[in-house]
């Protein structure tokens, strides 16, 4: 490698601590716990940890290696990158997301043969990269177009974006080796090259201003924060070519702060969104803060689906208008359900407000969750809330060609999501609990154990029991306690009303969002009671795609209708259920009083002058957990029912 541009190192004075998490602001009203301070130790997302480990980031990394993308860089290492190449021009930032989604499972677990696999990893894309710290191998190497000549669509920036991401995971846990060098350089290039005197250029796929902040938190090195606000003000200047879609679609219409609701592709916009949290809080510019907090909060209530999923338009994978969110055409792309979380979590440290671990929670269990097959070897890139054809299977030797979601599909020619899902459920353990100055926040429920240094320094321990989501019942027993004041604040959802919280035999009613136990001793034991009773959901009249339909909850879980559920697999379509009668609790997921339409005779009419006759039989309806869909064969599944 040409060391001929010298690797920045933290500024004087910058702490030792790490928080070993992928989030770690400078300031704001809670402090995240890193994964070291947080085991999940089973339960519901302590299965998909190991299925991440045992399963999906190996997965990932064979298909990589398969589909050439590991070789790309060997290829510009040889000089035959132009005629060899695969992959789409965002390759390379799939890679790096898989190193981030290894690098904070060895910090999980300290697993050295995830390790080796790793640095042999590392070992291809160090000899890639250029004196002047430029990595790439779709643009800038012989026979290639030159560096930053496609900026709408070259994805550059972007890519840099997740190999530093890759680079602070590697730092807060305690490395400073190759991948961060590497990266280390690149951003010190990104800063010569975009800075105040350089292009005054911005990348079509926001997600470096987020990954610089990052950086600038885990070196000290404020260049790269003052490049992150720099990428953030010229975005709505029109600094990049409009296209069919409109500027919107890369949020280069109107300044961030200017704008009134998230629009454009919801990935982009997402990922922009977070950036711009990020640097708000380190340079404490609270107009900005408080900008992109509305313009989150309007798309959570207009722009948003049950499941938490984001996006209804699949020809530009972009936010509808207002109340535009059909099921059937739903896209809500598992990327974007990774960059709500992103933005959640973010304005969660920041502001405080616990309601955003209800968004976060709702997302992870029906987005998420719903992403990998039971075995995860497969992946949903979008998330449909309804299917009317079922879907044929996916070869398994075969990359699939289009994202659109019949079935789980072990590979697609665009990538994103599987490392997504890796690296999410990777760091899963840092969105578990956050601290105060004299207070521990737990957010969401999942056995283990919790270690957490409050702000001024004392220390509390907490052992959580729990089946959650299968059960409502949390028990957390404090283990170790401060001595004087202190509090102990337990997340109530917003659904759970009813909730009560017992504290060492005493019990009060507990009301959204949250319930504070003050002064807990060592030994004491908590426990939350959440009704996780099945329960109706209707939507606002607004959202017209699914007037005069009905969905049905539990806990967090959204539930659905699928077709394998149904006598002699009979349509979803040709469903009724009756809101008039109760609903049982069934497993995990309930059952409903439905009726299975007859089919009508005159099927090719498609409209006529009377009503069609409902006769059909009544039936006993399943309902399932919406993540566990599509793994039983072909299937049709609604989440939305029309009422009789």
């Amino acid at each position: 490698m040409n060391d001929a541009h010298t690797v920045t190192q933290p500024d004087s004075g910058t702490s030792t601590h790490l928080t070993v998490a992928p989030v770690a602001p400078g300031t704001g009203s809670l402090r995240p716990l890193g994964i070291d301070k947080v085991r999940i130790s089973g339960g519901f997302w302590g299965h998909r940890q190991q299925l991440n480990r045992d399963a999906i980031i190996p997965h990932i990394a064979r298909w990589q290696e398969r589909v050439g993308w590991h070789a790309n860089f060997d290829a510009v290492v040889n000089g035959t990158i132009a005629a060899s190449r695969t992959g789409r021009e965002f390759s390379d930032s799939e890679v790096y997301k898989l190193l981030e989604a290894m690098s904070w499972e060895i910090a999980r677990t300290g697993d050295q043969e995830l390790e080796r696999r790793l640095q042999a990893i590392v070992d291809r894309i160090e000899p890639a990269q250029q004196p002047d710290g430029y990595l790439n191998t779709r643009h800038g190497n012989p026979g290639q177009p030159p560096r930053y000549s496609d900026l709408e669509w070259g994805h550059e920036l972007y890519c840099y974006g997740h190999l530093i991401q890759a680079a602070v995971a590697r730092i807060r846990s305690g490395h400073h080796d190759r991948l961060v060098e590497i990266a280390c350089r690149a951003a010190d290039h990104i800063c010569d090259t975009f800075g105040p005197t350089g292009l005054a250029g911005i990348c079509g796929h926001p997600e470096i201003e987020t990954a610089l902040v990052e950086l600038y938190r885990a070196t000290g090195q404020s260049r790269y924060l003052r490049q992150a606000r720099l990428f953030l003000d010229r975005r709505g200047r029109h600094s990049l070519q409009d296209i069919e879609y409109g500027r919107s679609y890369f949020q280069d219409d109107i300044p961030i702060a200017d704008a009134q609701v998230l629009r454009g592709h919801a990935v982009r916009a997402l990922y922009l969104a977070a950036g711009a949290v990020d640097a708000a809080v380190e340079e404490q510019d609270r107009s900005l803060a408080e900008a992109v907090e509305h313009q989150y909060q309007r798309a959570l209530r207009r722009r948003t689906y049950l499941t938490g999923g984001m996006g209804s338009h699949h020809q530009d994978e972009a936010f509808g208008d207002d109340f535009e969110l059909p099921p059937d055409r739903a896209y809500c792309e598992t990327c974007a359900g990774v960059a709500s979380i992103m933005v959640s979590w973010r304005l969660l440290l920041a502001t405080g407000n616990l309601g955003y671990a209800d968004t976060i929670e709702r997302t992870l269990y029906n987005v998420i969750a719903a992403s990998p097959s039971t075995d995860g070897t497969a992946f949903f890139y979008t998330n449909p809330l309804q299917q009317r054809v079922a879907g044929q299977p996916s070869d398994p030797d075969e990359v699939s060609p289009r994202a659109h979601a019949q079935l789980r599909a072990p590979w697609f020619e665009v990538s994103c999501c599987p490392p997504n899902v890796a690296r999410t459920l990777a760091q899963l353990a840092t969105y578990v609990a956050t601290t105060s100055t004299d207070g521990v926040q737990v957010l969401q429920y999942v056995p283990g154990e919790i270690s957490a240094a409050l702000g001024d320094g004392r220390h509390a321990h907490l052992s959580v029991s729990t089946r959650y989501p299968d059960d409502g019942e949390v028990a957390v027993t404090v283990v170790g306690a401060p001595r004087d004041s202190w509090t102990l604040t337990l997340r109530i959802p917003a659904w759970a009303e009813g909730a009560t919280v017992e504290v060492d035999g005493k019990v009060a009613q507990a009301h959204a969002p949250s319930h504070t136990v003050h002064d807990a001793a060592a030994g004491s034991r908590i426990t939350l009671r959440l009704p996780i009773a099945p329960r109706w959901t209707v939507a606002n009249p607004k959202v017209d795609a699914v007037r005069g339909t009905i969905a049905v909850e539990r806990g967090p879980l959204v539930l659905c209708a699928e077709s394998v559920d149904l006598p002699d697999g009979a349509d979803v379509q040709a469903l009724r259920i009756d809101s008039t009668q109760p609903l049982r609790a069934l497993g995990d997921g309930a059952a409903a009083a439905g009726t299975l339409l007859a089919p009508q005779e005159d099927t090719e009419q498609l409209y006529r002058p009377d009503a069609y006759a409902e006769d059909g039989r009544d039936i006993e309806l399943p309902l399932i957990p919406y993540y566990r869909w599509a793994n039983r064969g072909p299937s049709t599944m609604r989440v939305w029912i029309p009422t009789r």
